[in-house]
């Protein structure tokens, strides 16, 4: 296995240029770079300044140059469409070098930006690459979000070209996308010269003419050659949710982005290239863009495209069916997947209609993982499941346990310890580091490590305001947690999920890592709401497994029992509810937030990533039930 975890995080620490010098190595470079790191300006540090590269040529040209276009570089499988086409590094390439002389020929330039607004089709991927090939910079926005969230992106990133689809193809229903993008264009000042559409054969849709063109009329084209880009260049711009409304848009460069993925793929992930990688995220969400585009084919690797579900396309074994068929080696995927997984199947009778001898490792991301789903997801498969913690504004793993260094003993519950690169404190709200064991503010000693965010889109000033200045030195990871006594990192929600009751400070994760002990419960929310004399109290959702149909005031009774003797009767945990689904981003992420506004009779806003938003009306008539709000 080589250097172990401990001298690795402290060569990585105590001496980060020479650390990430090293793995610059590994890339391929037009032309080295001046110095790894510029910190003459922080927080605006910048990494391999001066050094010439192109992102899409490490991905496919490098690996077809040293004889390798034969290896299926992309598999692209959709149950919703039942379909399955493979395609090779030489087959991805020659399509992503035609596909980018297209946007050349759209008059779309180094620099320029295109929006991806697009289903989990290859056309997708083909068109973040080929953006990367030419030096455009590409924004992908989750095919099928909202008009008016659209049009702030559109507005912001002010793209030449939008490519999309005619539809996004789910279960039980096809969503036109050309609807959405006419209204989005129509509340945007900004037009774009071109809107490109793949005609999906569920729903073909009328072009207009002089402004909207087929795929088919972009790939018509000479292949364009790789155009070199400066390391710090922008390679994309993704959106996240901002505090004021305006949509925040974090940018990743080149060089930095390119040396950390390849360095995550061997160190945290284990993998080898040539194996199967399959992130079972969308490409609209920055696992997406790290782990179903970038790493695994910077790296070499086979990855999976995954146009589906984890239950329901069409059933709980969807998962097993797409590990057995390709052979993949390492799974990344949400925990909420696995959730879902237990709820419709809680004895695992679909796991054993499939071979899954290949499938070495299963990591978990997207929010903390509770102990008793990854318990039952390594009893399950008999592999390690690791939960591992990162943001969309670093890009990759902040905490996690490198399987490509050393399997550490897994802790469940923690994510184990910082990764390489990342020196990780916990500070009370006054700056102060607090004793190991006691939760606080999750902070990151700068410079953050190559493949974090550089920077919001056009928007220095609010980089450095919401993450640099509540603690000088430090990169606030607005995330609440300690590390205990063997320096494992545990993450217990956003600093918003730590409700103070009567003056304590208590954790809602360690409230839901109880209630998800019980076995009834396939998963649930604890989220704080007013109380006039305690300022907070914790109130509890749980969803329950499939064929799980309990005495309501019973299970009422175990649960608060529960939270009482594990937490203690300082929680005041003393109202449960039982409900049919928990309102998700589409990432999977519970929106603890929304509900805690809905219980505290306070306005909000419908969050733009929410799966479905019919089910905050089933939440409010549950809250009103159980006495909520109360103001």
């Amino acid at each position: 296995m080589g250097v172990g975890y401990e001298q690795t995080f402290h060569e990585s620490i105590t001496d980060p240029e020479k650390f990430w010098g090293a793995a610059a190595e590994k890339v391929r470079w037009y032309q080295r770079y001046d110095r790894v790191l510029n910190s003459d300006n922080p927080p605006m540090y910048r990494w391999f300044e001066g050094g010439v590269l192109n992102s899409c040529y490490n991905a496919l040209d490098y690996h077809v140059e040293e004889g390798r276009g034969d290896q299926i570089a992309l598999i692209y499988d959709s149950p919703v469409t039942d379909t399955i086409t493979t395609f090779t590094y030489g087959e991805l390439l020659d399509l992503v070098a035609r596909c980018a002389g297209g946007l050349q020929n759209l008059g779309v330039q180094k620099g320029d930006r295109v929006i991806i607004y697009m289903p989990m089709i290859p056309e997708a991927v083909i068109a973040m690459l080929a953006c990367a090939r030419i030096g455009a910079v590409h924004s992908v926005v989750f095919g099928g979000f909202a008009a008016r969230e659209l049009a702030t992106r559109i507005e912001d990133a002010r793209p030449e070209i939008i490519i999309t689809a005619s539809c996004g193809i789910e279960v039980n229903r096809v969503i036109p996308y050309k609807p959405l993008l006419d209204a989005a264009l129509a509340l945007s000042s900004h037009t774009p010269s071109q809107c490109v559409f793949v005609q999906r054969q569920e729903l073909p849709v009328d072009l207009m003419e002089g402004r909207d063109i087929s795929w088919d009329h972009l790939m018509d084209a000479e292949p364009a050659p790789c155009v070199p880009v400066g390391s710090t260049d922008p390679l994309y711009i993704l959106y996240t949710s901002g505090t004021t409304g305006k949509p925040k848009g974090v940018v990743r460069d080149n060089g930095g982005h390119l040396v950390a993925l390849v360095w995550s793929m061997e160190h945290i992930y284990g993998v080898r290239p040539g194996e199967v990688y399959w992130a079972a995220s969308d490409i609209g969400w920055v696992v997406g863009h790290s782990y179903i585009v970038y790493g695994p084919l910077f790296y070499g690797c086979t990855t999976i495209l995954y146009e589906g579900k984890s239950v329901g396309t069409p059933d709980p074994g969807a998962f097993w069916r797409v590990i057995a068929e390709h052979d993949v080696s390492v799974l990344f995927c949400a925990p909420t997947a696995f959730r879902a997984i237990r709820r419709e199947d809680p004895d695992g009778l679909y796991r054993k209609k499939y071979d899954l001898s290949s499938l070495k490792m299963l990591f978990l991301a997207g929010e903390r993982c509770d102990p008793d789903t990854l318990l039952w997801a390594e009893e399950l498969l008999g592999i390690p499941v690791i939960d591992h913690w990162w943001q969309t504004e670093t890009g990759w793993a902040i905490g996690a346990d490198c399987a490509g260094l050393e399997l550490l003993p897994i802790k469940p519950g923690s994510c184990t310890r910082p990764v390489p690169g990342y020196d990780i404190h916990v500070l009370d709200d006054t700056g102060n580091e607090l004793p190991r064991g006691e939760i606080g503010n999750i902070v990151i000693s700068m410079p953050l490590p190559p493949g974090c965010f550089i920077t919001l889109w056009n928007n220095d000033a609010d980089y450095i305001r919401t993450y640099f200045t509540a603690y000088p030195g430090y990169y606030l990871t607005s995330d609440a947690g300690y590390l205990d006594e063997d320096g494992y990192l545990w993450i217990m929600g956003r600093t918003d999920d730590i409700i103070n009751v009567a003056g304590h400070r208590l954790s809602t994760g360690a409230m839901e890592e109880v209630l998800a002990s019980h076995p009834d419960v396939a998963e649930c929310a604890v989220f704080g709401v007013y109380d006039p004399v305690k300022g907070e109290v914790p109130v509890g959702f749980v969803v329950l497994k499939s064929g799980h149909d309990p005495d309501a005031e019973k299970l009422q009774a175990e649960l608060i029992a529960l939270v009482r003797q594990k937490i203690g009767p300082i929680a005041s945990f003393k109202s449960v509810a039982v409900v049919q689904r928990l309102p998700k981003t589409r990432s999977g992420k519970i929106l603890r937030g929304t509900i805690k506004r809905i219980a505290d009779g306070v306005s909000y806003t419908v969050p733009a990533t929410i799966d479905d938003p019919a089910i905050l009306d089933e939440i409010t008539l549950v809250l009103q039930r159980i006495g909520y709000p109360k103001r």
